[in-house]
């Protein structure tokens, strides 16, 4: 199934609608406005909590936890690499890892060996602007909290 993400521009915190492909919205994603870390959280339309994104502090390299169903589902650790960003993520639908290319607007999400996701950021946007590709057997809501993720690592303003 394919999502558009876009970052509302004018809103306090980092807020995303998510909309299918089609153009029906899909979900919503909150962030927390004054908090150390990023704070976020992905709901559907009728506002009921799907995901939370959770980033840890005080590490070398980034961390975020992500929680469903008030548990841990997975941790998303940012690698050491000079050309190529990449991600291990651990969790209970499987072990996935994150390759992106040199200017970090495209990724390629696998799971096992298998690409599950294609995520592609558009250049010409006026706010973050994703397009994403995901597989009908995976958690649609796991993936695009993946993305959202890999946006406040890469894109979000308040760290560079």
């Amino acid at each position: 199934m394919r999502f558009i993400i876009r970052e509302k521009i004018f809103s306090f915190g980092d807020n995303f609608t998510v909309r299918t492909f089609e153009g029906y919205d899909a979900f919503k994603v909150i962030g927390k406005v004054f908090s150390l870390g990023n704070k976020l959280r992905l709901y559907t339309m009728d506002d009921r909590e799907l995901v939370y994104i959770e980033q840890k502090l005080f590490k070398f390299l980034p961390e975020y936890h992500i929680y469903m169903d008030n548990s841990l589902a997975a941790v998303l650790k940012k690698e050491f690499s000079f050309f190529k960003p990449r991600m291990h993520i651990e969790s209970r639908f499987g072990n996935f890892y994150v390759e992106g290319n040199i200017f970090a607007y495209s990724f390629k999400v696998f799971k096992d060996g298998y690409m599950v996701a294609d995520i592609y950021k558009k250049m010409m946007a006026f706010s973050d602007t994703y397009e994403v590709d995901i597989s009908d057997s995976e958690n649609h809501a796991f993936i695009l909290s993946l993305v959202i993720a890999i946006d406040q690592i890469f894109h979000d303003d308040k760290n560079n």
